[in-house]
């Protein structure tokens, strides 16, 4: 077999590997449910036993000694405080986590530039000014740098994207300044890679419990978004990608960076382009909460998508929106509920793929390129009945995703940075 890297991902429900050789096809898989090692997803222990199981699952299927690096993405925003071993000293904030401090964020909101991805109370910045009050704190990491940190031993880095809603500043490439008028000590933040960049080796120990070689070169990652971005292969201006998960994020190719916080918008910065965009809190949740898997699809195919339900659906099961509006207190709109499920589901579908063609309209009003196509990722992808009221709503092609994994698009930016180290 020709030499080949492993791509991370580290989701809200699991962790999935992807082994990929030098021509981007994958050439072997596997996924790790966090429940198969606990109930408590909270625990950065299960993290680590989900992505330690995947990547063995990955190892069964290629030769280890052909393995030159590897990429970690994980969820946006999510941080959690390490001492200087990196030991995790409290359950860490996820990406949909509120600081709850009214008095903080109002104190620190005048301080930040607007076009700052970290207002709001779920920014990282907000989390890592309460995780820097916890005793022995070292460094405040996001949820791929740990991972990372546990192959590398590095505990102490993370990358421009995971970073981004924490304060950084990508167009100029540095902590800002004002991050320490906040009252954020400078010592806790990690260092700054760019995606692709080279971390280090991986740790000795790591490598013998998978059989991988010492001098496997582990990547700065992503973030979850950014990787499912990457793992479609979009590489053209207006080259859209909607990730369908547990929540809806957007990503849209722009030449230019675009930044309207007001709205959720931001952009990232990664292997030489700009993906603008930004994560709504609605999504499969939502679905999820009203209906089981069976459910959807019996369902979904008594669903007519060429006729509009009338209905008027931002299906949300909180209070509170980020992204195509930011309204912390957006109340979910769910009535009037028809008798018949299917048409309830309808509504939701279709108040979903309305914020979706919100979302992309929002980007185009503060400069990104007009949508002139989609691919799509994530597990409601894979429902054409929901697909046919997307595509009657966006109005642009919708093309095949190369790969719906996040994981695909961590390998890919290893691919870059083993490339870019000269090792592939």
């Amino acid at each position: 077999m020709s030499a080949v890297v492993i791509g991370i991902d580290i989701g809200t429900s699991g962790a999935r590997a992807v082994a990929m050789d030098a021509t981007s096809t994958i050439v072997a898989q596997s996924t790790a449910p966090l429940s198969d090692f606990g109930d408590n997803h909270l625990d950065p222990d299960i993290w680590w036993a989900a992505a330690a199981r995947s990547i063995r699952g990955c190892m069964e299927a290629i030769d280890g000694s052909e393995v030159r690096a590897m990429a970690v993405d994980g969820t946006s925003g999510t941080v959690l405080p390490v001492d200087s071993t990196g030991r995790p000293l409290a359950a860490p904030l996820m990406y949909n986590d509120k600081v709850a401090d009214a008095g903080l964020l109002a104190r620190i909101a005048p301080l930040m530039p607007p076009e700052s991805a970290a207002h709001g109370p779920t920014s990282g910045l907000a989390k890592m000014l309460v995780f820097q009050l916890v005793p022995g704190v070292a460094k405040l990491l996001h949820q791929a740098d740990w991972i990372a940190g546990r192959l590398s031993g590095r505990f102490d880095v993370t990358d421009e994207n995971n970073a981004l809603k924490s304060g950084y500043d990508p167009v100029a490439g540095r902590w800002p300044g004002w991050i320490a008028d906040t009252g954020l000590k400078p010592e806790f933040l990690p260092e700054v890679l760019a995606p692709g960049a080279v971390i280090g080796n991986i740790l000795g120990a790591v490598a013998d419990q998978f059989g991988l070689p010492s001098d496997v070169r582990i990547i700065a990652g992503t973030t979850d978004g950014c990787a499912s971005f990457l793992a479609t292969g979009a590489s053209e201006p207006g080259d859209g990608v909607s990730a369908l998960g547990s929540s809806l994020t957007l990503k849209l190719l722009s030449s230019a960076p675009i930044f309207a916080p007001e709205f959720g918008i931001y952009s990232h910065h990664i292997l030489g382009v700009w993906l603008a965009g930004g994560a709504s809190n609605t999504g499969g949740k939502v679905l999820a909460h009203f209906f089981d898997p069976d459910s959807l699809r019996r369902l979904s195919a008594a669903i007519d998508p060429s006729r509009p339900s009338g209905l008027d659906y931002y299906p949300l099961l909180s209070p509170g929106e980020r992204f195509p509006i930011m309204d912390p207190s957006l109340p979910p709109r769910l009535e009037p509920r028809p008798a018949q499920e299917s048409e309830f589901l309808k509504g939701l579908l279709e108040g979903i793929a309305a914020i979706e063609q919100l979302g992309y309209q929002r980007l185009e009003e503060f400069g990104a390129p007009k949508l002139k196509s989609v691919r799509s990722v994530g597990g409601g992808s894979a429902n054409p009945h929901w697909t046919s009221i997307r595509r009657r709503l966006l109005g642009v092609p919708f093309l095949a995703a190369a790969s719906g994994e996040a994981a695909a698009g961590a390998a890919r930016l290893a691919l870059a940075g083993a490339r870019e180290a000269g090792i592939l």
